[in-house]
């Protein structure tokens, strides 16, 4: 009997042994909020997600932050309503943010990762300009699609991967106070690592 409760125990762990799927990796976004669990499509967006990655296997991220909020209240004049919050080292780095070589554009027109509500995006100024500094969506923004009207060029933005586990803290985070679009103060985050 004790022999087969301990298989029992043993066949309980297996799952917890698989390797995680190299497809779909999984990192968690640690704050002072609560941890983000976010899957990333390093095989629909390949330069996007592995530069993700590098940075996180660098430890680019162990002192970032949650620091820009697009709410209701705070648009752009003439943009379409948007949601999101942003994240990165531009506030806590800003020397290492701007001396990161830009990752080439992956429109949502290549990869089909369209923004959905807890989808992860790489934010730029022009084509080809995005690094370190990231984006979670809060509800559908088409917006930032291929084509979409939030951004001039019509080229959209990199979407990368999509939140699993934690929406509920991506929310609290943007409900956060904000003065023009900044969070006051910014939302630590404690590290980002591969789960």
């Amino acid at each position: 009997m004790k022999r087969f409760a301990f298989l029992l125990f043993l066949v309980g762990l297996l799952p917890a042994c698989h390797p995680a799927n190299p497809d779909t990796p999984h990192v968690i976004i640690s704050t002072s909020a609560g941890d983000i669990e976010v899957e990333l499509y390093p095989r629909k967006a390949p330069k996007t997600a592995g530069a993700f990655l590098s940075y996180i296997d660098s430890g680019f991220y162990k002192k970032a932050s949650f620091y820009r909020v697009l709410n209701e209240d705070n648009q752009v004049t003439g943009a379409p309503i948007s949601k999101l919050i942003q994240g990165g080292i531009w506030k806590t780095d800003h020397n290492r943010a701007v001396s990161l070589s830009g990752v080439p554009h992956e429109t949502t027109r290549t990869t089909h990762i369209l923004h959905t509500d807890g989808v992860i995006s790489l934010a730029r100024d022009k084509p080809g300009t995005g690094t370190s500094e990231f984006f979670i969506c809060l509800g559908d923004q088409p917006g930032f699609d291929f084509g979409g009207e939030n951004n001039p060029d019509g080229q959209g933005y990199a979407a990368f991967g999509k939140v699993v586990k934690g929406m509920d803290v991506v929310r609290i985070i943007y409900e956060r106070p904000e003065s023009n679009q900044s969070f006051t103060p910014p939302v630590p985050i404690y590290s980002i690592s591969r789960k």
